[in-house]
């Protein structure tokens, strides 16, 4: 179907609304991780999940902050300043960052996720600052800063995370402003290793087809879409791929049934917008007899 291959190659980006998307569930989830990391007992090992407890000292005061920023961003950011004045330390910093991405004033996000990752240097922190590194990357995609958001991650990576989800989250994150930027192959780089250290995120995946696609290799997008279904069968964004993907090597049915199934679960979403659009351009479907 030649009429669709400028649509599906050039007119829109799923991966664009994946990270969209991910910056708006980061926001989300953020208060979810900051409390998990909250921890009393001072100089404990990281846990099973990567998290490495906040010292007693600091871990009162910074969900204190955490709490404000949520409650109200200004009082938060306030909050954060006086605390640092008062030896909040990096802590106070992170949560300044986070105050002010809670208002999504990025710049100066950036830069207190930047000041307390090389605070936390200081402090001989490292893996510490590798991850307030990845949340200044973070702020400046959301900013559209891409460079800088490729140059937070490289930092973040150089800090030496530890091998498991952290480490495959911000491959994964480099890889989107690597996109992003139309640097695909060594956004396929830090994608392999994403898939490798986090397998179970299905924005790894999707991001992969999305780029195998592109590329040309659709035995590997089909294999890798079909494990973002899998892991996310109710992501529109996942559906939308999965069709153009479908479209491009002969597969119809199934390119009208994800399509379909994209348009019902986010009309109104960008994906369901794109889906419905590549639907009214297929030819209409035969009745069965």
């Amino acid at each position: 179907m030649p009429f669709l291959l400028p649509l599906l190659l050039q007119a829109y980006s799923p991966e664009t609304e994946a990270v969209m998307n991910r910056s708006r569930r980061e926001k989300q989830e953020e208060r979810a991780a900051a409390a998990a990391a909250v921890n009393p007992a001072a100089a404990a090992p990281a846990r099973a999940d990567g998290k490495i407890p906040v010292p007693a000292k600091f871990a009162a005061p910074f969900q204190a902050c955490l709490d404000q920023a949520i409650e109200s961003p200004d009082a938060g950011i306030a909050f954060a300043q006086k605390w640092r004045i008062d030896g909040g330390s990096f802590y106070a910093r992170h949560c300044m960052g986070f105050a002010y991405a809670r208002a999504e004033r990025w710049t100066p996000a950036i830069v207190a996720f930047e000041q307390a990752a090389e605070e936390a240097e200081r402090s001989g922190e490292m893996v510490e600052a590798a991850r307030l590194w990845a949340q200044a990357g973070n702020a400046a995609m959301a900013s559209g800063d891409l460079p800088k958001a490729r140059g937070d991650f490289d930092a973040a990576l150089a800090r030496g995370l530890p091998d498991g989800l952290e480490k495959g989250e911000v491959h994964l994150d480099r890889a989107r402003a690597l996109v992003a930027l139309n640097e695909p192959d060594a956004a396929r780089d830090s994608l392999d290793v994403a898939l490798a250290q986090a397998p179970k995120d299905p924005l790894g995946w999707l991001l992969s087809a999305t780029l195998a696609r592109r590329s040309g290799e659709m035995r590997l997008a089909q294999a890798h879409i079909a494990r973002a279904v899998q892991l996310s069968p109710d992501d529109a964004s996942v559906a939308l791929e999965e069709g153009n993907i479908a479209v491009l090597t002969d597969h119809e049915d199934i390119a009208r049934a994800a399509w379909a199934r994209a348009v019902k679960l986010a009309p109104d979403s960008p994906s369901g917008k794109a889906a419905a659009d590549n639907l009214s351009r297929l030819p209409v479907a035969k009745p069965a007899r």
